[in-house]
């Protein structure tokens, strides 16, 4: 086995599909929501708020540490699950993008532009290796994604290593941002 996606357990049996290619020269895999999903728009909440008291600064109105922090809290992308796991060889990556259709017709996209799944991700003891995608939904309303919606493509691509390199040692003890920094 090469490369490849599986079910995580939590969704076996539930109608999760494999990320496939939609046309035979296509790149990209596509992935789809493992459940239905609501993803708020940005523009509700406090996002609002703080672009009132932003313009406002001109009549000496500061924006404090807490409205910073709600503020924060609102532009958070969503995870939404997958339900998917993907195998593939040491010097492979798996890169999450945007759909092209995601940002034009749903407003909704990836905050990073691009998601990287390493092959050592695969079966980690937090979650399996379940892959998620960050989105954020930029339209004035909450988008609702149904359950096997496409939201996102993945493409497998080898990577290289700079000569000299001190080869990391450490071992991967999570999940999803794990290595924490």
């Amino acid at each position: 086995m090469k490369r490849g996606f599986q079910i995580v357990s939590a969704y076996q049996a539930k109608g999760v599909t494999l990320p496939k290619r939609q046309t035979k020269q296509a790149a990209g895999y596509d992935f789809a929501a493992a459940t239905d999903f609501t993803l708020p728009s940005i523009w509700k909440g406090n996002f609002i708020k703080a672009l009132w008291k932003l313009r406002r600064l001109k009549a000496k109105h500061h924006l404090t540490e807490q409205d910073f922090a709600q503020i924060d809290k609102t532009l958070k992308p969503s995870l939404v699950p997958t339900g998917v796991k993907a195998y593939m060889q040491p010097d492979e990556v798996l890169i999450l993008v945007n759909r092209s259709s995601g940002p034009l017709k749903r407003r909704l996209i990836l905050p990073n532009g691009i998601g990287i799944i390493d092959a050592d991700y695969y079966d980690n003891p937090t979650n399996e290796g379940e892959i998620f995608v960050q989105l954020i939904n930029y339209g004035l309303f909450d988008y609702h994604i149904k359950k096997g919606e496409r939201i996102a493509q993945g493409i497998f691509v080898p990577y290289l290593t700079a000569d000299q390199e001190e080869t990391p040692q450490a071992e991967r003890s999570g999940g999803f941002g794990s290595t924490n920094k």
